[in-house]
């Protein structure tokens, strides 16, 4: 979901971007008006969430998945050390440390997968390795709806986040990162491009190994300033605009604001429910931004009931994900508080419905 601001920009610009003549779909990206679109975008981004100098910023195509092969295949590379730490909390997660054990000996330090991924133990309880060239770590998990509430201490060893899902919603300690990415499609555009921000010591060199296909290397898309081939444009530019919205608002704090609020919101509604909505995340790891939840401890019948009310009410893709099923509410930072109110409205009134 868009802020209907960032929409009606898009709207007004469709058939021409300023005095173009043109749509930025049909612009060549080696243009320079895309090229201003695209290093004002750049610029904000940095403004926002202060990326220091040396980290770099790429924006790629293939989203998340197409980074599980990315990170080991630019780490890994030449090393004789191919150990990588992965804490696997949730799916996508587990999905990326399945991956790198095509290209190196990656050990799962946590798996929660017995909890059904409803909690996040304290670091004390991880089996890190010392001498691993990386420690990953997926900081919202969507589908299982667990966040972290803290940077993981990796101890030296470069710390690699998937921050799909909540990037640009609060605050971020960069420089305890070697590398961060995140598909844009959930807080600051539409689908088709992700961030990746590097520092630039992680960019070729012996810890890229020398078969990564092309599209797959960091180094050579640095250096093509994330143009090796045709980026997606018309989502870079939205991510722009976005962007700058978010700079209009204040940046950073305005959305950790709503966020708290809106998710305040929801889980309140859920715990005063005296047990008729119940949310399977522990507390202490309970996502801001993926809100899953269960009717009468998972009663089937009564939750296709209440989605299919729901969906005459006008609210959607309330279903959770089919791998485990019952009910989802996702709180991205397009959502205004005013949808989270007019949602517990609605379950309120399911609950008084359907209590008996």
């Amino acid at each position: 979901m868009l802020p209907v601001e960032v929409l009606e920009k898009v709207q007004a610009q469709m058939l021409s971007y300023g005095n173009t003549g043109q749509s930025v779909m049909e612009m060549s990206h080696r243009s320079k008006e895309y090229l201003q679109i695209y290093n004002q975008a750049e610029k904000d981004m940095r403004d926002i969430l202060g990326i220091p100098s040396h980290y770099k910023i790429l924006n790629l195509q293939g989203g998340a998945t197409l980074q599980f092969s990315a990170i080991p295949l630019n780490l890994l590379g030449q090393n004789a050390n191919k150990k990588c730490d992965y804490v696997v909390t949730g799916q996508w997660s587990e999905k990326s440390y399945v991956e790198a054990k095509k290209y190196g000996d990656p050990l799962a330090v946590l798996d929660t997968k017995t909890s059904k991924y409803t909690t996040i133990p304290d670091q004390s309880n991880w089996n890190t390795r010392s001498d691993a060239s990386y420690l990953y770590y997926c900081d919202n998990e969507t589908v299982n709806g667990v966040e972290f509430q803290f940077v993981p201490e990796s101890n030296g060893v470069p710390l690699i986040s998937d921050m799909s899902s909540n990037f640009m919603s609060r605050s971020i300690d960069i420089n305890k990162h070697a590398v961060i990415y995140a598909g844009v499609q959930k807080n600051l555009g539409p689908a088709g491009n992700t961030v990746v921000i590097i520092d630039e010591k992680f960019l070729g060199g012996k810890t890229e190994h020398p078969m990564t296909p092309v599209y797959c290397s960091w180094d050579t898309q640095y250096k093509a300033q994330s143009m090796y081939n045709t980026p997606s444009c018309f989502a870079i530019y939205v991510m722009g605009l976005y962007l700058d919205y978010t700079k209009q608002k204040g940046g950073l704090s305005y959305w950790e604001t709503l966020s708290k609020k809106k998710s305040d919101l929801l889980y309140s509604a859920i715990d005063n429910s005296d047990g008729f909505y119940s949310a399977p995340v522990h507390k202490s790891c309970r996502s801001r931004m993926n809100v899953p939840f269960v009717i009468q401890e998972g009663n089937e019948e009564l939750e296709k009931k209440f989605l299919d009310d729901a969906t005459k009410a006008g609210f959607v893709n309330l279903a959770g994900h089919r791998s485990v099923g019952g009910l989802r509410a996702s709180l991205y930072n397009g959502m205004p508080v005013d949808g989270v109110e007019k949602l517990v409205t609605f379950m309120q009134q399911f609950q008084e419905t359907h209590s008996s």
